[in-house]
């Protein structure tokens, strides 16, 4: 082990040494005092004359050793108590080892080495907390004399004792008044010194009263309908709020002041946080060469950052987006520092690129989310579906039949349910493709699920764009609704669908728990809201009439598909009843690539009918 030697030029440790002598000599003539009534026999007097050499020299050298000079102990912590508590009672067995071994108890009270470790370990407790305290005392008194913002919390949880820990502990901006909570148990109790002090509806009373400043939103859970509540209480008040981020925000448990930021659309959405078996997932990514096209889009470049968490041994990046690309690895390098990864600028339709990659990196495990998502593009452009969607989709899936890949998970979407678009169809045929694949070496499983907020295909960042430009928002069809949920989440879930693969049979659709759709409408007013506007006053909203291809409604299973809970509770699973012979597919999907080279958009959609027989076309 290496040896904690402290700064022997800082003055501080000199410092600190002494005083610990100080303590170790005291707290062994205090446990002889506490043991003879403060009578000491001068027998006794005389053995702790002699045992003192060796209790400061035991003592010393043990916290040399394990570094408890190396420290700032105006920081101190509870981390730092454990520690001490660990190090005294270490101290306290070498110290009873060489009685035992030099005196062999004779003649010495047991008790005194019981009395000793307990005053060790409060006076060199007490002395490290007191220079935090000091510390913070001063820094406090340096503060007061400066403008200090009044800060009300909203929540009396976890997420809130938090905010109200390092509020307390780090008084250098902000002064907290107290909490508010809709826990009637909670009121009048507190929380690091400070008050509960009622129900979240009385925001406005209390914001008024205790002169605050800002307010800050620290609840863990909470529904969309409860979190626009609480932001429209914290709107009405004309003060700033921020929110403490969700816990799959902040992997790693580090919440401080910094993390605030202003309220967000997902936080209205009110989706709790995922719940990950992590074990599961590390099974299969940890060590492996994972390769994930479509690594630079929204979802893409989402799922390598989470797979970067699990420490693959490799990861093959493959786009043909140049500027994407080169985005994530610089990313994945310079900023989550993974280095081990090979990017590679290409379509996945390039069968002879695609087989020389394989070849040369051999995954074992492949995400497959490249893709054309835009529904009217494609319904203007079908033919180019084909050859993304379907084409690249069959191109890299037999590829990975080919060389051995264990395992494809294909990132599909809701909008192969019951298609009505030609984007829809085409990720039908996709999983259709999967399905015929399965059973050969490689195990194959798909999965659905709705928008995901903020993806480049997202209406959120159109909206924003329109209200900072004074409007109109434009929105499809007042009674428009989608399923919602955040990229992070969706990557997340991907993984663990991944994981699920290997309890099935292959060939699974596992669809994601997507909660409850959300009126496109009803999303605009909250995004002008949240932007300090008022709906329909401030900036209005234009309806301009369904897309090309684009459908009211959203569903993420359909008719002769069985629906089964997996052990996660946000994903299921589906059994089809329909699925194409190999021999019927590849006829249809051959006269598909062919109409798509002449461009013909009837024909494609014709065959398309035929491969999947629930599409139908919008106004059909």
């Amino acid at each position: 082990m290496r040896l904690n030697l402290p700064n022997f030029r800082n003055i501080n440790f000199y410092v600190m040494f002494i005083a610990d002598m100080v303590i170790f000599t005291c707290a062994l003539l205090l446990a002889y005092s506490f043991r003879f009534d403060f009578d000491i026999p001068v027998r006794y007097f005389l053995q702790y004359k002699g045992m003192l050499k060796y209790v400061l020299a035991f003592k010393a050298v043990v916290f040399l050793f394990f570094g408890m000079y190396r420290g700032m102990w105006r920081y101190t912590s509870l981390d730092d108590f454990w520690k001490i508590l660990r190090i005294t009672i270490l101290q306290n067995l070498i110290l009873i080892s060489f009685v035992v071994f030099r005196f062999s108890f004779t003649g010495v009270p047991r008790s005194i080495f019981v009395i000793d470790w307990l005053l060790t370990l409060i006076l060199c407790s007490g002395l490290r907390l007191s220079i935090r305290a000091f510390y913070t005392k001063s820094e406090g008194a340096v503060v007061s004399r400066a403008a200090r913002k009044r800060i009300l919390v909203v929540g009396a949880g976890s997420a809130a004792e938090r905010i109200g820990r390092e509020l307390a502990a780090n008084p250098v901006q902000y002064k907290l008044v107290g909490f508010l909570d809709d826990d009637k148990s909670k009121k009048g109790r507190t929380i690091h010194g400070k008050p509960v002090l009622g129900e979240v509806a009385l925001l406005g009373a209390m914001a008024d009263k205790h002169n605050v400043d800002e307010i800050f939103i620290a609840v863990s859970r909470a529904s969309g309908e409860e979190m626009r509540r609480i932001a429209d209480a914290c709107k009405a008040t004309g003060l700033p709020f921020r929110i403490l981020p969700a816990l799959t925000e902040i992997m790693d448990g580090k919440v401080g002041i910094k993390t605030l930021r202003d309220v967000d659309y997902l936080d209205l959405l009110g989706r709790s946080p995922v719940t990950l078996d992590a074990e599961r997932i590390r099974r299969y990514l940890t060590g492996q060469t994972v390769l994930v096209t479509g690594c630079g889009g929204s979802i893409g470049s989402e799922l390598c950052r989470q797979i970067v968490r699990f420490s693959p041994g490799h990861i093959v990046l493959v786009d043909m987006g140049e500027y994407n690309l080169y985005q994530i690895q610089m990313e994945l390098e310079h900023i989550l520092g993974f280095a081990n990864l090979t990017t590679v600028l290409g379509s996945i339709t390039d069968r002879d690129l695609m087989d020389r990659t394989f070849a040369e990196h051999n995954p074992s495990v492949v995400f497959h989310a490249a893709a054309y998502k835009h529904v009217p593009m494609l319904e203007r452009n079908p033919w180019q579906a084909v050859r993304n969607n379907i084409l690249g989709s069959r191109t890299i899936m037999e590829t990975a039949v080919k060389h051995g890949v264990e395992r494809f998970v294909v990132v599909s979407t809701d909008k192969a349910v019951r298609p009505t678009n030609v984007m829809g169809a085409s990720k039908r045929v996709t999983e259709l493709i999967m399905q015929s694949l399965h059973g050969q070496g490689t195990r194959f499983m798909a999965v659905r699920f709705g928008n995901v907020v903020g993806s480049s295909g997202s209406v959120i960042p159109l909206f924003r764009k329109q209200i900072e430009a004074g409007g109109p928002v434009t929105v499809t069809h007042p009674d428009v609704t989608r399923y919602f949920m955040s990229i992070a989440e969706a990557s997340q879930l991907i993984l663990q669908a991944g994981s699920m693969g290997e309890k099935g049979t292959g060939g699974e659709l596992f669809v994601l728990d997507m909660g409850v759709p959300v009126k496109i409408a009803d999303m605009a007013r909250d995004l002008i809201r949240l932007s300090g506007k008022e709906p329909d006053t401030d900036v209005r909203i234009e309806f301009t009439g369904l897309r090309e291809g684009e459908k009211l409604y959203e569903e993420l299973i359909t008719e002769g598909e069985g629906i089964v809970r997996t052990e996660h509770e946000k994903i299921l699973v589906l059994g089809s009843e329909y699925c194409a012979t190999a021999e019927a597919l590849n006829q249809g999907l051959e006269a598909l690539l062919e109409a798509s080279e002449h461009h013909d958009g009837e024909t494609v959609r014709t065959l398309l009918r035929q491969l999947v027989p629930e599409y139908i076309p919008q106004g059909n």
